[in-house]
């Protein structure tokens, strides 16, 4: 069984887990259910945990690895150093996202959750998780999760949100990490 398909079904499982089972007269599932709510994506990458975390961490980096190409822009000096630090970008379609950090450890874990300035977070978390290989290559982890986004008008950008997009991600941080090492 291919890791993608395991992580689309326990995606899905995750997603509807709990919640009863929508009944539509020609017998299909309605579209929340069609689609995971917990999406993730993994890939080893011939470079060290550090070097990768500091592409994650950095982000002014992320829109050179960000497949959405929702990413256009962030100012330097931002690297993330702890759970709590709020990093700001700019988006291609012109709009700021605050992005509050929720989950950090240095070389293995960060995540955050966006908002719009001033605003309440919507609640959706994108994470990246990376676990050493062996000793020269890292388990890296991409996971979008929307279980929380409350904000009716996110909810098919989030949707469209794949593993194919996320694995798209970690194929570009991959030729960045493995590219230009020094």
């Amino acid at each position: 069984m291919s890791e993608r398909f395991v992580a689309h079904a326990v995606g899905h499982l995750i997603a509807t887990a709990g919640s009863a089972p929508a009944i539509r007269l020609d017998g299909g599932m309605t579209p929340e259910q069609d689609v995971p709510r917990v999406v993730s994506a993994s890939r080893e990458i011939a470079a060290s945990p550090d070097r990768i975390f500091e592409l994650i961490a950095d982000p002014a980096v992320q829109p050179s690895w960000d497949a959405n190409d929702n990413l256009a822009w962030a100012s330097e000096g931002q690297r993330v150093r702890r759970e709590g630090d709020v990093f700001t970008m700019t988006l291609t379609q012109g709009g700021v996202r605050e992005n509050h950090v929720v989950e950090f450890e240095e070389g293995r874990r960060i995540a955050w959750m966006p908002a719009e300035p001033g605003q309440e977070r919507p609640g959706h978390l994108w994470r990246w998780e990376l676990e050493p290989a062996d000793a020269s290559r890292t388990r890296v982890t991409h996971t979008y999760d929307w279980t929380r986004l409350t904000d009716q008008k996110r909810l098919p950008a989030a949707r469209a949100n794949t593993a194919g997009k996320l694995q798209a991600s970690l194929d570009r941080l991959a030729a960045l990490a493995e590219g230009s090492r020094s």
